[in-house]
């Protein structure tokens, strides 16, 4: 879904992306945005900040308020670092500031959908024959990353610390995944923007900053004192267990 008020804009957005063989609806204010969304369910917005009715920060402080996790790529006219981190803040998952290249804008359309795929995997060519409904198993322990008591499973995109499900955005999901897989390495922010990024070297490393914040106050039980999403100054971020490091500081 792309929402855009500008007619023009719009329509260049959604010729470049049914080029690219996505299937494409278009809508030009945040209000009919959020409906769509809910009754659509599209696999990837589209959202300029800027619009009619509520605008683009609205939009997606409200899907992220109602636990929607579609991806969603931020469009807007401001430049300023503040505006950008401000809908990162609030759940977006990448941001572009205008003009833009449209071939960039497929391009991180392509990343998202790439990294945040969701529904079955195609059919096999052998359908299996059929066997009795059962509750779906658990993931093996050697695919669920355990750090402490928080545990993040890639498969299911979960995470949960003490027990307790945890929500996360795609970029933060990515963002804590890549450090749980190893613990106690230090990421620097270039890894990390990397992991939520790839191709995209514009965005600056306080977009991890918004991230790593988000996620504290997710998992910390005090996030002005993190213990367990730890900073390491003037190098980046690394994962911990909180028991392990009261250990280590009364040994």
């Amino acid at each position: 879904m792309v929402a855009e008020d500008d007619a023009k804009q719009a329509e260049l957005v959604r010729r470049y992306l049914e080029h690219e063989g996505h299937a494409v609806t278009v809508v030009e204010d945040g209000r009919t945005a959020l409906e769509t969304v809910r009754h659509q369910e599209p696999d990837l917005v589209v959202l300029d900040v800027m619009m009619p009715g509520a605008d683009g920060l609205d939009v997606v402080r409200i899907l992220r308020a109602e636990r929607r996790e579609v991806p969603v790529l931020m469009l807007t006219a401001r430049s300023t670092e503040d505006d950008l981190l401000l809908g990162l803040d609030l759940g977006a998952d990448d941001y572009m500031t205008k003009p833009f290249s449209p071939r960039e804008l497929t391009a991180r359309v392509r990343t998202l959908l790439r990294r945040n795929r969701r529904g079955p995997d195609p059919a096999p060519a052998t359908v299996p024959a059929p066997v009795p409904a059962s509750e779906p198993e658990a993931a093996p322990d050697d695919e669920v990353l355990t750090v402490g008591v928080l545990r993040v499973d890639p498969s299911r995109h979960e995470v949960s610390v003490a027990g307790t499900p945890v929500e996360c955005t795609p970029g933060e999901f990515r963002l804590l995944a890549a450090m749980a897989a190893e613990p106690g390495r230090v990421f620097t922010r270039a890894r990390l923007l990397d992991e939520l990024h790839g191709f995209d070297k514009y965005i600056s490393g306080r977009t991890v900053d918004v991230h790593v914040m988000n996620l504290r106050k997710k998992i910390e039980r005090t996030p002005r004192r993190p213990a367990r999403l730890i900073t390491v100054f003037g190098v980046g971020y690394k994962l911990t267990d909180p028991a392990k490091n009261v250990r280590h500081a009364s040994s």
